[in-house]
């Protein structure tokens, strides 16, 4: 029986089936090997979270599109392989035993692991879904989920924070300065007075694209069509979230803030000398 989606993805539907054919078991197979510097690079995802058929899907439409996948069933393990390992991004339930998915995220990103991730949240699960953004996630999906919408974001923003990527936003040689921040595009580093920012890779991308703009009127659906780069179906807080992490990083007074001022009924723009 072939229960795939048209162009190969694996959908939902019957997927016990395919469990109970497969007999598939990720705890004996190489999901769980952590990868190390010297090994061979590619594109490497970490799946976190305790449902098998969850991990067996996203590892099976994932592996298709060409990803190399390991997984975690626990939060503990999970933050284990995210710290130990080399990963180019993570999927992360929010409901784990051990360590749940928020506490995973924040522990991240206070040990300045920039590693991109993408959030898996039940629909009702609306306040848990901001927080994680605000706790330095990079993306979310609601469950459930289409497997093709999943490598679609994977895709999405794991093109958006390849280094290669950014000379296509480059404007001009040498950093970009404004006021007290000076911004290297193609080094994926930002800094305030003269101090390093730890910023996210979809924050400093945030922050290049309104450098690159200054004094330019961006609206919500502008910055999440440039720099999220797909249509978040109307869901523009996920913008107000960046916007209120980097401004709590280069302003010294977040309600009268000197650089990223908000056009009230519209968007942002980059302000500053």
């Amino acid at each position: 029986m072939d229960i795939r989606e048209p162009g190969g993805f694996l959908s939902g539907e019957d997927f016990g089936i395919i469990i109970s054919e497969w007999n598939f078991s990720i705890r004996g197979s190489k999901a769980f090997r952590i990868p190390q510097e010297g090994d061979k690079k590619m594109t490497r995802i970490l799946v976190v979270d305790d449902e098998p058929s969850i991990v067996t899907l996203l590892t099976f439409n994932l592996e298709r599109a060409g990803f190399e996948v390991q997984s975690a069933d626990d939060g503990l393990k999970g933050l284990k392989m995210a710290t130990e390992g080399n990963y180019d991004l993570i999927i992360l339930d929010l409901m784990l035993p051990g360590m749940d998915g928020l506490e995973i995220c924040k522990t991240l990103r206070q040990e300045k692991n920039s590693t991109p991730i993408l959030i898996l949240t039940a629909k009702e699960d609306e306040f848990d879904k901001i927080l994680g953004l605000e706790l330095g996630a990079d993306d979310y999906l609601t469950k459930p989920f289409s497997p093709r919408e999943v490598v679609a974001r994977v895709k999405a923003i794991l093109r958006r924070t390849k280094a290669g990527q950014l000379q296509e936003k480059e404007e001009g040689e040498g950093p970009i300065q404004i006021g007290e921040l000076k911004i290297f595009p193609n080094r994926y580093e930002a800094f305030f007075r003269g101090e390093k920012l730890n910023l996210t890779p979809k924050e400093f991308e945030l922050l290049l694209y309104l450098a690159n703009h200054k004094d330019r009127v961006l609206s919500r659906e502008q910055l999440l069509d440039a720099v999220w780069n797909y249509d978040f179906t109307g869901d523009t807080r996920i913008v107000d979230v960046h916007i209120s992490h980097l401004r709590e990083k280069i302003e010294e007074d977040t309600k009268n803030p000197k650089y990223i001022k908000t056009v009230r009924g519209f968007g942002y723009k980059m302000a500053g000398e």
